[in-house]
């Protein structure tokens, strides 16, 4: 089970904190992503870290937005110099297996999630 939190309404140039709980069957070496989609658009790989610690980001969030996770089960994405184009569901993601890392994240497709949150909603004005 995964569940996303901290979405909401920023101005362009501020920052939100992503959260999501993974609990019951996502093992700390599970490898996490964070994904997000906005009306009309394919959902997109943005960042992910897998079991070993190893991260990737999207050339569109790089250097503004960190993925990071603690044992106890949370994930979290720290977005910082937000942009209108930021705009997005943003959904939390699980690999099928523990131990089994993402492959580059310009090859990570939905299609090869295992587990999907229900999403939290960012929304950046200019």
């Amino acid at each position: 089970h995964l569940e996303e939190s901290g979405g909401g309404s920023v101005q362009a140039g501020g920052s939100l904190r992503l959260s999501c709980l993974a609990s019951g069957y996502i093992h700390s070496t599970r490898s996490m992503a964070w994904f997000r989609q906005s009306p009309g658009q394919e959902r997109e790989a943005i960042a992910f870290i897998n079991g070993d610690g190893t991260t990737d980001y999207a050339d569109s969030v790089k250097g503004r937005f960190d993925i990071s996770k603690e044992n106890a089960g949370f994930l979290y994405l720290e977005m910082n110099k937000l942009k209108p184009e930021d705009t997005a569901m943003y959904y939390c993601a699980a690999g099928l297996r523990d131990g089994v890392n993402w492959p580059p994240i310009r090859q990570l497709a939905p299609g090869i999630v295992g587990y999907w949150g229900r999403g939290t909603q960012v929304t950046v004005s200019s």
